[in-house]
């Protein structure tokens, strides 16, 4: 007679525990990294509309006029992750990126005292009044 061959119902059950118990431990660490790489967007298009609206103040003195399609200043492309947005006055400005799609909750600001700040974030991650958080485990400083 031959012998048979395979994996007994137990040996099994305890492969598909096993693959649940490493799943489960992965899966939030893997959703977190993606968040903080998302977060990059966000920061990225904070940095270059800083830049652009410095240099906008630069030639007419005001940021009035700044943000709109056909300046030195046009806000970043809304991209599936962020919008952006802008506030402005003779000699102020606030730009707003907002989190939509994966990153709702998070809301990131600068404004013309290159004051970084996070207003609103998801759940498990901090809010900070002097900087971008980055990371879930960031503490406000």
């Amino acid at each position: 007679m031959r012998a048979q061959r395979g994996f007994t119902l137990i040996e099994v059950m305890i492969t598909v525990a096993i693959i649940a118990i490493l799943a489960a431990v992965a899966l939030p660490s893997y959703t977190a990294y993606v968040m903080r790489a998302n977060v990059i967007d966000a920061t990225k298009g904070l940095s270059e509309m800083r830049l652009k609206l410095e240099q906008y103040f630069q030639d007419r003195r005001t940021y009035v006029g700044a943000c709109a399609a056909g300046t030195l200043a046009p806000l970043p492309a809304t991209t599936s992750r962020f919008s952006f947005g802008c506030a402005l006055g003779a000699g102020t400005y606030t730009v707003t990126a907002t989190g939509q799609g994966s990153m709702t909750g998070f809301t990131y600001t600068i404004d013309e005292a290159n004051t970084m700040a996070t207003t609103a974030s998801a759940a498990g991650w901090p809010t900070c009044a002097s900087r971008w958080v980055t990371k879930k485990s960031d503490v406000c400083t």
